[in-house]
């Protein structure tokens, strides 16, 4: 979780931070509720493991049940964005912010329906957590590194990939149930797919 702040960061450094306090034209006000949003839920995301290491079970519970409002609230604000692209000259990068509210939705709906089962909760959480690198490293790649769109987004699905297999390897090993692993992994690679159908 504490890896996406620097990740976040360097990725959304050149295109939103550093343009705090005076941002260009296309920063709109429904981009900055976007990043606000955006940001609380992130910090709830990393916050949420602490509580539950330092036996804060009830503000753990009082987090939780305030994500019932913050989560669909992040996912509206995906929708001004969305219609922007679906009007602009390239509607096929919709792909990108609808299929990872896709994501978001299975994996947190599956979060919370698993709420009273710790194990298969705390894994479905940690899936909405890495839908999140997509986002992330689609910007490092092109903005910072100089990749091109299709290459940043094969080391994206390679990283995430690898996340998920050391996940499922530890929890193997440690003879753990890593079913919602499999499944998260079985939802990225859809993923894929369709990003192959329609890019390439």
């Amino acid at each position: 979780m504490l890896i996406l702040i620097p990740l976040i960061f360097a990725g959304f450094y050149k295109t939103y931070i550093k343009q705090i306090p005076n941002f260009s034209e296309n920063i709109n006000s429904y981009i900055h509720l976007h990043a606000f949003i955006a940001t609380i839920w992130i910090s709830m995301l990393i916050a949420q493991p602490f509580f539950i290491l330092n036996k804060k079970f009830a503000l753990h519970r009082t987090i939780g049940k305030l994500s019932y409002v913050v989560f669909p609230l992040l996912i509206l604000s995906f929708v001004p964005q969305m219609i922007r692209i679906a009007h602009s000259e390239n509607p096929e990068n919709l792909f990108y912010p609808l299929a990872d509210c896709i994501l978001l939705i299975v994996f947190y709906s599956l979060a919370i329906y698993n709420r009273k089962t710790r194990s298969k909760h705390m894994r479905y959480m940690i899936a909405t957590a890495i839908v999140f690198l997509g986002p992330t490293i689609g910007r490092i790649g092109p903005n910072l590194l100089g990749w091109s769109g299709i290459f940043t987004q094969n080391v994206q699905y390679g990283i995430i990939y690898l996340i998920l297999l050391s996940l499922i390897l530890y929890d193997r090993n440690n003879r753990k149930k890593y079913n919602p692993y499999l499944i998260t992994l079985a939802c990225f690679a859809i993923h894929q797919v369709v990003f192959y159908l329609v890019f390439l």
